[in-house]
């Protein structure tokens, strides 16, 4: 490519230039602001950038976690003698007493040893949430069975109080941080500085999802390519950040970019054993090393660590289209399903007699889709549009601002009054909770497929037809009719290969919050 050129920052040996060549380089970066900008080492006294902002976060974090706990015991106990009559007790008020201050010592050192508070959990996934309830479970689980060891008698009422409340203010607290934490993040703050290692596609791909998903937390701050020779440099900084070769010494590129992690993006020159090394030398240099893996699509759940002497092994456990889990879901579509048909039926009339006297024709709109293992289904949604949208179809298709098969518009004419705010809050969409009871659908899933679309599919587009549509999924939570069309089969085929319960509850309840702010909506 011809982004190369001859201006060494860094030499073979990985010494600083010449004097002569020194100064030169420095007149050419003064006349490129733009270098000037990137180049500067980042402010290690910053709190909130760097290592630093994640010791602040988990103190605060950690204080937190001991209020809610201290909270929690307090209403355990007062409950239990305030609610009870004395002669239903079982031991004395310093009984008790003695037993809460054991809960609140168990329970706060297994949040602190089983690594709850970990930076690389901050912000984003469900892993954080995921340790909180099994690190409380641990430590009331602990304490239950030191009790009956010790043949100590306590009213059950005490744990049935401190357990559920311990585990949602536990969880509340930690959403609530999270909340702050993307604040902040959206304001540049709470960030660490990462250079991205490897090959030009690679390291490309890296920093465009870093960037695009800021909850994980890494700031891109500098770039060490392979495919660069050493003693070259971009005669521009790519993607507005420093870049190196590889094969610079890596205590000088942390040095220019403020950086205190180093992503390794693809393969690099020397194979396992140039990752050995590095893993060394930023050991050295206190300095976090992560592997950003090549396995595209694969969730971490489904990938194990087989330790074996030189050789450890990964595996990848295969998709499940079928078995227990699926059978989970469905109890979980059914009930919530229900619930919510049983909950929202008032405000389903209402919307029925909108529909009704707002255009004329039926309130539901009956349209077919194609569900798993490509068996079609009539597919029940609130009518937005006029009776003769069908037909007036053909006349816009050259107006098709939509992606990929998908037909949309911006200022479709065919959408009447009341259709423009109910697609825009999902309303028009509610009588699929219906589809969702009777099976056709699920709760989550991809996106439920029309005819025509699945008939010009191509591989390996219809996997998304292994498992049932849903009401929401990836897509409805990334962006919705905004997304790229590609980018709309990858979160669909994504899904696909590795939904969990657990991931489904996080895309419901991102869902909840996208109602009331929602984006890419027509």
């Amino acid at each position: 490519m011809s982004i190369l050129k001859n201006h060494s920052l860094f030499s073979s040996a990985g010494t600083a230039p010449a004097p002569g060549r020194r100064q030169r380089l420095k007149s050419a970066r003064s006349r490129h602001s733009v270098w000037d900008a990137v180049v500067r080492p980042a402010a290690t006294d910053n709190p909130v950038m760097g290592v630093n902002w994640s010791t602040t976060y988990a103190r605060n974090i950690r204080l937190t976690d001991f209020l809610v706990t201290c909270l929690v015991v307090t209403v355990a106990f007062l409950g239990r003698f305030t609610l009870d009559q004395p002669t239903q007790l079982h031991g004395e008020p310093k009984q008790y007493i003695l037993l809460s201050l054991l809960l609140l010592v168990l329970w706060n050192a297994d949040l602190e040893m089983f690594r709850t508070r970990e930076r690389q959990i901050f912000g984003s996934g469900a892993t954080e949430y995921k340790r909180i309830i099994h690190s409380t479970l641990r430590a009331f689980g602990f304490l239950a069975i030191l009790l009956v060891v010790v043949k100590l008698e306590v009213v059950r009422g005490f744990f049935a109080t401190a357990l559920p409340l311990g585990i949602f203010l536990l969880l509340m607290s930690r959403l609530l941080w999270r909340r702050w934490l993307a604040r902040q993040r959206a304001g540049g703050s709470y960030f660490s500085n990462a250079v991205i290692m490897g090959g030009t596609e690679d390291a490309g791909y890296v920093i465009s999802q870093l960037r695009a998903n800021p909850g994980t937390g890494y700031k891109v701050a500098g770039v060490a390519l392979t495919s660069l020779a050493v003693g070259r440099e971009l005669n521009r900084p790519w993607y507005r950040v420093p870049v190196f070769s590889s094969e610079a010494k890596i205590e000088k590129i942390l040095a220019v970019t403020g950086a205190d992690t180093v992503i390794v993006a693809g393969n690099l020159p020397g194979g396992p054993g140039a990752i050995q090394q590095l893993g060394w030398d930023l050991g050295e240099l206190k300095t976090e090393l992560v592997l950003a893996s090549s396995l595209t699509n694969v969730a971490g759940p489904r990938v194990h660590f087989r330790p074996v002497e030189g050789l450890p092994l990964m595996h990848v456990e295969l998709p499940q289209y079928s078995g227990g889990k699926h059978v989970y879901k469905r109890a979980m579509d059914v009930g919530l399903s229900a619930m919510a048909l049983l909950v929202l039926s008032p405000l389903l009339l209402i919307l029925a007699l909108i529909v009704r006297l707002d255009s004329s024709g039926p309130a539901l709109f009956h349209q077919e889709r194609v569900g798993r293992d490509g068996r079609t289904f009539k597919m029940l949604k609130f009518r937005s549009m006029v009776m003769d949208a069908e037909k007036l179809l053909a006349d816009l298709a050259n107006k098709n601002e939509g992606a990929g098969l998908l037909f949309k518009m911006a200022c479709d004419p065919r959408i009447t009054r009341c259709g423009r705010w109910m697609r825009k809050y999902s309303l028009d969409e509610l009588p699929q909770f219906w589809n969702v009871l009777v099976g056709n659908m699920s709760l989550v899933g991809p996106r439920p497929p029309l005819p025509t679309e699945v008939a010009k599919y191509q591989a390996p587009v219809g996997r998304r037809l292994l498992i049932k549509p849903g009401i929401t999924g990836l897509w409805q939570v990334s962006g919705r009719s905004e997304l790229p069309w590609d980018e709309a089969v990858r979160l669909d085929l994504y899904y696909v290969e590795n939904w969990s319960l657990t991931g489904d509850f996080i895309i419901l309840w991102r869902t909840a919050k996208a109602v009331y702010s929602p984006a890419g909506a027509s």
